[in-house]
């Protein structure tokens, strides 16, 4: 007697395999991180170009698209659990499409903040929309797998981004550096529309509703595991945009290597890179906690001793490049699993969760950051002060939220459950 065989069960990204699933992730990610960093070496011949004198000013540049980055991400998650993942991830690129090709003809400063901004307002989709993807598809560690090896391809932008910006201006001018931007921006759009399915569980939808989202926005405000990482990823977040925001005028005013600034920068980034390696190899052995909290630990130890050399008057190229990049392998295994741990109480709300998770950190990261910044006073001692100081208030969010119990996995959280979801 025959019987016939069960059909197989759907992946949980029809029509995508794991790795193609892995790198569309990533380009997501990458369209943010090449708006942030591939304009840094521009920033001076920008300032100069519309008449910014002052070279404090000019992390505008940097921060207005940080604030429109962060403030548009509280919508986009209600959007997504009421329409889908694709159709509001396909008109968030758009926006940033239509608004990079805008700051290619900025005539004023003003003009290019305003459309700057707006150019982070279409990239907040792809904050959310990544993370809710992933959410939506995954679980637990493997969801921190996804996440750490999309992280590997989306890090090595950060590293490649301001040499291709420097890349450019020695063949065009720098409003190409934004030209570029749209271009990318485009080809994601083709790729998530001919590719990506549509991830959003049916019975997952909510009702576009004042009642529904304000219920899900308090959720995502009340549940103590997701509102301590978020906090404590807003805290070390702030210290990397502080970073961002001073990193060309500290490495021309302070350590004198302008022409290094692409490679050095590039070997700092590396650090994240790796680390994102590291993590997607160990997590699932040793768990979230584990992991972020020695991380933690490790990047406040960096920090800190950064801060002494800095005070101490005794900070050279190497000092700063070697305890960077030991800051950001250390950064880059927290984030990644902080974020994580913040999601997994939140998969059924996936979306809002990511919505407001993403407009605190981002929010209060730029914000930091630019205070930061604007304290830079031709010495490293502001920045690395700013790193210790933030990843020690960072240390005190993640001690409250487990009420002082460290390294341990937390029952019924991420670091009990492996596998995919739904």
């Amino acid at each position: 007697m025959s019987t016939t065989a069960p059909a197989p069960r759907p992946g949980p990204h029809p029509g995508m395999g794991f790795g193609q699933f892995v790198a569309l992730i990533a380009a997501m990610m990458a369209t943010n991180a090449l708006a942030i960093d591939s304009m840094l070496p521009a920033m001076p011949q920008i300032g100069q170009a519309l008449g910014v004198a002052s070279a404090n000013q000019r992390q505008w540049i940097l921060t207005a698209y940080l604030l429109g980055f962060g403030a548009a991400q509280i919508v986009y998650g209600s959007l997504a659990d009421r329409f889908g993942r694709k159709p509001v991830l396909l008109v968030g690129l758009a926006i940033y499409v239509v608004f990079a090709a805008a700051c290619a003809f900025a005539t004023s400063f003003e003009m290019l903040l305003i459309a700057r901004a707006l150019c982070g307002v279409g990239a907040a989709a792809t904050r959310v929309l990544s993370v809710s993807i992933v959410r939506d598809c995954y679980s637990g560690r493997q969801m921190a797998k996804v996440m750490s090896l999309s992280f590997i391809v989306f890090l090595g932008v950060p590293i490649i981004a301001p040499s291709v910006g420097q890349a450019i201006l020695l063949v065009a001018p720098w409003p190409w550096v934004f030209g570029i931007l749209s271009i990318f921006g485009s080809a994601v759009i083709v790729w998530a529309a001919l590719k990506l399915p549509e991830t959003l569980h049916p019975e997952d939808r909510t009702p576009l509703a004042v009642g529904p989202v304000l219920a899900a926005f308090k959720e995502c405000l009340t549940n103590r595991v997701a509102v301590g990482y978020t906090l404590a990823s807003t805290l070390v977040l702030g210290g990397l945009f502080g970073f961002l925001n001073s990193a060309q005028q500290v490495f021309v005013e302070v350590l004198g290597a302008g022409k290094l600034f692409t490679l050095i920068f590039a070997a700092i980034a590396g650090g994240i890179a790796v680390s994102s390696l590291v993590n997607s190899q160990i997590v699932g052995r040793f768990g979230m906690r584990m992991v972020s909290h020695v991380s933690l630990l490790g990047y406040i130890a960096f920090a800190v001793v950064h801060a002494l050399v800095a005070l101490s008057g005794h900070e050279t190229l190497w000092t700063f490049s070697l305890l960077q990049a030991g800051m950001m392998f250390c950064f880059g295994m927290v984030m990644s699993n902080f974020g994580a741990i913040a999601m997994e109480p939140l998969g059924h709300l996936a979306g809002t969760a990511a919505s407001v998770q993403g407009f605190i950190t981002t929010i209060g990261g730029a914000l930091f950051g630019f205070y930061i910044g604007q304290l830079f006073d031709g010495t490293t001692v502001p920045l690395t002060l700013g790193f210790a100081g933030f990843g020690i208030a960072g240390l005190i969010a993640v001690l409250i939220t487990e009420k002082g119990r460290m390294f341990q996995s937390g029952a019924g959280t991420a670091d009990a459950m492996a596998g995919a979801g739904h």
